[in-house]
């Protein structure tokens, strides 16, 4: 357990610039405490404690504004940044090295059993109020921008923004990428290509120094 904490302590002060000690991780950090009331509810939730289980998860929700549900799995190294409003749903499986901003909701899309919520894979970085629901996987590498829906698949080393989640960059990343200011805008791209464009045709179809 002890080393278990150690971890998660080293992650936080590895992905947050403003973290000043130990003891601010430890009494200050919510994301901290959230997956710390976590592993007790998963374990209660593995024992078939579901009652007990649902409990601890709502002290949790109480605590610290993040709601995990204890059947969700949860790999080594998450950092859940500020987190208020986080929602992880209860067949949610999350790998190692994640990183999750405020807001962000892992859940699923219907009333089905089984698998309903995402999967998802190693090093992967979602960012403040984005929604990524259904039972699919999203890859490894993976950076999901602010405010984005993702409702499908998401393969390996790929950027997603928008409405609905468009993967709009492919390209492969050695560690976890926190800079999820810097991402593609694909609208403004395409205006920008088709002002080019228009300006070249015009340029073609003038006469006189007119332009028609």
């Amino acid at each position: 357990m002890l080393v278990w904490l150690k971890k998660n302590v080293k992650v936080i002060f590895e992905r947050d610039p403003a973290v000043k000690s130990v003891l601010e991780v430890i009494f200050c950090y919510p994301g901290f405490h959230a997956i710390i009331l976590h592993q007790l509810a998963h374990k209660l939730y593995l024992k078939n404690w579901f009652v007990m289980a649902r409990v601890v998860s709502q002290i949790n929700r109480f605590m610290t504004q993040i709601e995990i549900h204890p059947g969700a799995k949860i790999g080594e190294g998450l950092f859940i940044d500020h987190g208020a409003g986080v929602v992880i749903g209860e067949t949610t499986e999350i790998g190692s090295n994640v990183t999750i901003y405020q807001g962000v909701t892992l859940g699923g899309t219907g009333k089905e059993k089984g698998k309903r919520h995402p999967t998802i894979g190693d090093n992967v970085v979602i960012s403040a109020g984005a929604k990524v629901l259904g039972s699919f996987k999203v890859g490894n590498n993976v950076k999901i921008g602010a405010g984005s829906v993702v409702l499908k698949e998401v393969p390996d080393n790929s950027t997603v923004v928008g409405v609905p989640g468009r993967v709009v960059r492919k390209e492969p990343i050695s560690t976890v990428d926190l800079e999820h200011n810097k991402l593609p805008d694909p609208i403004s791209e395409l205006l920008l290509n088709l002002q080019e464009r228009i300006e070249k045709l015009e340029s073609k179809n003038t006469k006189g120094g007119e332009k028609i």
